[in-house]
């Protein structure tokens, strides 16, 4: 089944026409053959000496990003209300204080526009990275009265060390868990369902399988199935909607929406046509 959503077309007089057309679909990316067949040869993984450097470097490697990009290198996520009517819908009424976690926060690109536009909202904001979390507090729209940000490792600190347990609404997990180790990965979301109350949301978005990204990677950059190493040390993981699923069933959650986003953007001038694929899911914690 394909959802069809929009498409858009480049405003601006001075770029080529640019078309973006952006579905739904519960199915992925079919591949071409020569795209089959890069995928069949690039077999080659990074050694294990090298992976178990990158994964004892992995927040110093964060940190050298945010050092290198500052707050400059994400756009403000302005789309989450969009895409998550349960950031507003999941309240009994317009008043109620609305009880968020961001799970990876970056330097703030989701928090602060929902900051903006919803007054009735706290957030808590953690990130693995200590740079990223100095980058939030110096933010002139952070406000202790409304924003608890914090650093933290989701696979091995408690969250409940800062976020009280059963407390939040709703968790936002965002291009987060690609970067962690596939064999972490469960015990990260094991440490924000402790945190979520019963019958809260986690918003979930990140890379799906065969995006153009993946496909980008040159050989000796994988690390494992579809798992790679860019060239700054960082990792990026692209998920299939089953193994998403199976992920967050042996957490504990319940799925309500899990499917590909796909998007593809064509330069008419330059003949060039990019295709994204990504992952967008909402999982639900059991009521008790």
């Amino acid at each position: 089944m394909l959802t069809l959503l929009f498409l858009l077309v480049s405003s601006s007089k001075m770029a080529p026409m640019m078309l973006t057309l952006v579905s739904k679909a519960q199915s992925g990316r079919i591949l071409t053959e020569e795209e089959l067949e890069k995928l069949k040869t690039d077999q080659i993984l990074v050694s294990e000496f090298k992976q178990q450097k990158l994964e004892k470097e992995a927040q110093k490697n964060w940190d050298l990003f945010y050092k290198r990009n500052s707050t400059n290198f994400f756009k403000d996520r302005h789309w989450t209300t969009r895409e998550f009517e349960e950031l507003k819908a999941c309240r009994e009424f317009d008043a109620q204080k609305l009880v968020l976690l961001e799970a990876g926060c970056g330097v703030g690109n989701c928090i602060f526009p929902l900051l903006e536009e919803d007054a009735n909202i706290f957030v808590y904001a953690c990130d693995f990275s200590p740079r990223a979390v100095e980058f939030v507090k110096q933010n002139p729209l952070y406000c202790s009265e409304r924003c608890k940000a914090f650093q933290c490792d989701l696979t091995k600190d408690d969250l409940r060390n800062s976020v009280p347990a059963e407390s939040v609404d709703v968790v936002t997990l965002i291009f987060v868990l690609s970067a962690i180790h596939p064999e972490k990965m469960q015990m990260a979301l094991n440490n924000i369902y402790r945190v979520l109350k019963p019958g809260g949301i986690v918003l979930f978005r990140d890379y799906g399988l065969y995006d153009h990204a993946m496909l980008r990677f040159k050989s000796a950059s994988k690390l494992g199935e579809n798992f790679y190493v860019r060239q700054d040390g960082t990792r990026s993981f692209f998920f299939s909607t089953e193994m998403l699923m199976d992920l967050f069933m042996g957490a504990g959650f319940q799925s309500l929406v899990n499917e590909y986003v796909m998007r593809e953007t064509v330069n008419r001038k330059e003949g060039l046509c990019v295709p994204r694929v990504f992952v967008q899911s909402k999982f639900r914690k059991p009521d008790q």
